[in-house]
């Protein structure tokens, strides 16, 4: 690939910023000439983080914004009047079509408003879903919505399952998604009001390679490649898979450590061990991209490592070369055709 693309990095976003966040911008730059980083932030702080730093400076630069978006502020009212802070200055520059995206570890009611107030939705989608890949026993499946909306109508779910599908067979090359919907149960009489109709809809549906119901449970079996829902039923789910993976790594760990033999057999299989560790660890899928913009926004951990904001950025160049945007646009275009 040779055309270049342009991300842009919240150098202040995140627990860890701007050290982490700028550390992993320059690991990313390293790993694709074409790619330009632009960091929004503090000049100063910017800076001093990267003293030391080898990289390709003419394809790094700096805008300065004064302003900090945190945590606890009300996301809707931190972006109508924190102009300059650096997540606004950086969705700005995507809005105007001076990046391709943005990656950001900072507050994410600030980047889901911000996404949909400055980027703007592609004409013809419905709501913006947050969709993040969770591992499972035959590789990664997407969940489809993580944290956008968390109340919900059918047709924006069959959105939904478009997007997650279209980005799965472009992005991971996943030939002929399945998709799954959640539900308590697999029968398709089972659920609410949503779920039903959702189903309906889905099933009928010739584009979608559409296998049913899925319960929580049967998710990290990895049976199907798209899991759709409302965002409140997704961040649940989300939430939980990220503290059940964290919680058996810990005992994974306290057991091989109490004893002796327990020692012994750990450095026996040490290899394996962090082989499948490694399937668990979030910072190797990125961050959660705000699917059906005018631009890609990408949502990282708050406590995002230089790991995960180098693989986002990543995200973002493939995301950019395989134009998921066009794709989703063109597969819009002919559902208004029909």
């Amino acid at each position: 690939m040779s055309k270049k693309v342009t991300v842009v990095v919240d150098a202040m976003g995140g627990d860890n910023a701007p050290k982490e966040i700028v550390k992993g911008a320059v690991l990313a730059l390293g790993k694709r000439d074409y790619l330009n980083i632009i960091l929004t932030g503090k000049e100063t702080a910017i800076k001093e983080a990267l003293d030391g730093l080898q990289y390709d400076k003419s394809r790094l630069s700096i805008v300065n914004a004064t302003e900090e978006i945190i945590f606890n502020e009300s996301p809707v009212a931190a972006i109508k009047k924190k102009k300059d802070s650096s997540l606004v200055v950086g969705l700005n520059l995507v809005k105007e079509g001076k990046a391709d995206a943005i990656v950001s570890a900072g507050s994410s009611g600030a980047i889901l408003a911000g996404g949909l107030f400055i980027v703007g939705r592609s004409e013809g989608v419905l709501r913006a879903p947050l969709a993040c890949l969770i591992p499972t026993q035959r590789g990664v499946s997407m969940l489809i919505d993580c944290g956008a909306n968390v109340d919900a109508k059918p047709e924006w779910l069959i959105q939904f399952a478009h997007m997650g599908s279209i980005y799965m067979e472009h992005i991971l090359g996943v030939h002929d998604p399945k998709v799954a919907l959640v539900n308590i149960g697999v029968e398709e009489e089972k659920g609410n009001a949503l779920t039903k109709e959702v189903y309906k809809q889905l099933k009928e549906l010739k584009d979608i390679n559409f296998v049913g119901n899925i319960e929580s449970r049967e998710i990290p079996a990895g049976e199907c490649d798209v899991v759709v829902c409302d965002a409140f039923t997704g961040n649940a789910i989300l939430k939980l898979y990220e503290g059940t993976a964290k919680f058996l790594i810990s005992e994974i760990k306290k057991g091989i450590l109490s004893t002796f033999t327990g020692k012994i057999g750990g450095l026996l299989i040490k290899k394996n061990l962090k082989k499948m560790l490694k399937r668990f660890d979030a910072t190797e899928y990125g961050g959660a991209p705000l699917l059906g913009l005018k631009g890609l926004v990408v949502k990282c951990h708050g406590n995002a490592s230089e790991k995960e904001i180098r693989n986002a950025i990543l995200q973002c160049v493939s995301f950019k070369a395989k134009d998921i945007n066009g794709k989703i646009n063109s597969y819009l275009s002919t559902v208004e055709e029909q």
